[in-house]
């Protein structure tokens, strides 16, 4: 069900939705100009009727003294005169007289909502964020976006107990494509259907540059996580002038989007929880599972086919709904207190309630339904043949998280959108500094995807957090991190970049924590745990569940 508007405006009917006149998929494939490096050719300017901005109706937003509006910008950018669409806004304007301009915040997902991130200025170091007007927003289709886009909200996928994700048996694999091909054939009847063709990277880069105009801005300054680093690039590829200060947190490799991406982190996941293990066996004393690693891995994999026989938790946690769990263990540190005391109650007494209490289960599929809209159409994704080889090729060493990872994007192999090229990301064309961070053993956006993006953009400079594992940790608390970027936001300068191939500052990682000093059952924390986190908990809670989207 959709979540009620962040503010009281005149809008779109999703029902009202349709293509227009010429708008069918394969048109927008070909009228897209974003593919050519960046080109512009047969895509009409379009500048934005002012927003009318007013209160919130997020009671948080409104505390933090925040507005919001409705952004009205073309469902087809080809055809600016043609149907609208809305994006909602919010934005907490500076309040130091030193002022430098506007800052867009996206979370990453992609589908993820951003509107909560218009007070992510509090969080930067020494007064910095005070001194820009900050902007959330949820992308085209998401949350309070009109139309907001959803396909099946009881989507199977997400239940309970479901079939292996490991499709030994037959019967399980036919589940899993029936399934998926069905949740793709539900999106082709959504209210929404007319989104469909136009969720592609380079529309949502287009809005942003949108908004840009409509507050009246020059440049556009921009903090993005995760997919969000994936979007500055889109957007620093199609409009270079307007390239303000970029902040890119997680970064994803552009060149690898979105299919290799997915199988890189079958294989880093599978070497995070390994280092999971060996974190739980460091602190035997607390969690009780023995001191071999080794033997805590080969327990897991045990106890995944015991509940494969018989799930735990009144018949609702299988194998598949433990492995969605134990997957916040290679996104982030913060949890792993909170994840080990579950989890070792669930192998010591079989007892799988506080396990199961943090599988997200089925409800609103809003940011599934936009995710797939993204990835699906971003770029050409293989056949059903080539999708099962690579699978079993990974899963054979990286067994943990392969499977699961090809269901939950099997849903391209039907989507009722084209898919198109992908953007020829460059940064060659852009002279102003963009600082980018990545913590090295990072599984949702490996590190090489870093270190392939600062080649990409010559005046990139990159932090990294060595031999970190979290995804997106900045404003953690680490101040060699930390202070960089506020440093860089209030004087647009960073230090001179390294010869090579190589980061360009080395910084400590988020670090685990020290069970004896967090809080016990703390899942899906803020990160408050591990240092004195200086990012608020609504935000670190709200950046995971966008990076974790339907897990």
């Amino acid at each position: 069900m959709k979540r009620a508007l962040t503010i009281v405006a005149s809008g779109l009917a999703a029902a009202a939705l349709v293509l227009p006149a010429g708008g069918s998929p394969a048109a927008a494939r070909d009228r897209d100009g974003s593919a050519a490096g960046g080109k512009q050719a047969g895509v009409p300017s379009y500048t934005p009727p002012a927003p009318a901005w007013g209160e919130c109706a997020s009671a948080r937003l409104k505390a933090a003294g925040a507005e919001c509006a409705m952004l009205e910008v073309p469902l087809d950018y080809a055809r600016p005169n043609s149907t609208k669409i809305h994006i909602a806004v919010s934005r907490k304007l500076h309040t130091d007289p030193d002022y430098k301009g506007m800052i867009a915040v996206n979370p990453g997902g992609p589908g993820g909502s951003g509107l909560i991130y218009s007070i992510l200025g509090g969080a930067i170091p020494n007064g910095v964020g005070a001194k820009y007007d900050w902007y959330g927003f949820d992308p085209r289709g998401v949350g309070s976006s009109e139309p907001s886009l959803s396909c099946d909200p009881d989507y199977a996928g997400a239940g309970y107990d479901r079939p292996n994700y490991v499709p030994e048996r037959a019967a399980d694999k036919r589940w899993w494509r029936r399934t998926t091909r069905d949740y793709a054939r539900a999106c082709s009847r959504s209210e929404a259907r007319a989104l469909l063709p136009y969720l592609h990277t380079t529309e949502v880069a287009r809005d942003l540059d949108s908004l840009r105009k409509a507050v009246g801005q020059e440049k556009l300054n921009y903090y993005g996580f995760s997919y969000g680093t994936y979007l500055g690039q889109v957007y620093a590829t199609l409009f270079p002038q307007q390239v303000g200060r970029f902040v890119w947190d997680g970064v994803l490799n552009a060149k690898n989007a979105f299919y290799q991406a997915n199988l890189d982190q079958d294989i880093q996941f599978d070497r995070n929880l390994d280092t999971y293990f060996k974190y739980l066996a460091d602190h035997d004393t607390v969690f009780g599972l023995g001191t071999d690693w080794r033997a805590i891995k080969r327990g897991y994999y045990r106890l995944r086919a015991k509940l494969d026989r018989t799930p735990a938790a009144d018949g609702k946690l299988g194998p598949d709904e433990l492995d969605d769990v134990m997957l916040s263990a290679g996104y982030y540190v913060y949890d792993w207190v909170g994840l080990g005391e579950a989890y070792a109650k669930l192998v010591t007494t079989g007892d799988g309630d506080d396990i199961l209490a943090n599988y997200a289960g089925p409800g609103d599929d809003n940011g599934f339904a936009v995710y797939n809209g993204v990835q699906c159409t971003d770029a050409v994704w293989p056949n059903w043949k080539r999708t099962q080889a690579d699978a079993w090729r990974i899963h054979e060493r990286h067994p943990f998280l392969t499977w699961g990872n090809t269901w939950y994007n099997a849903p391209c192999l039907n989507w009722p959108a084209p898919s198109r090229d992908a953007v020829r990301v460059t940064g060659r064309r852009i002279s102003t500094p963009i600082l980018m961070i990545a913590e090295t053993h990072d599984a949702a956006t490996v590190y090489s995807g870093a270190l392939a993006t600062r080649q990409a953009f010559p005046s990139s400079y990159l932090i990294e957090g060595v031999g970190g594992t979290t995804h997106s940790g900045s404003l953690s608390g680490i101040a060699c991190t930390d202070d960089t970027i506020a440093s860089y936001l209030d004087t647009g300068e960073l230090p001179a970049r390294k010869p090579g191939n190589t980061s360009d500052q080395q910084c400590d990682p988020v670090p685990a924590p020290e069970p004896e000093a967090a809080s016990s059952l703390r899942l899906r924390s803020a990160g408050g745990d591990v240092v004195k986190d200086r990012m608020p908990a609504v935000l670190r809670d709200a950046l995971q569940q966008a990076q974790t989207i339907g897990r």
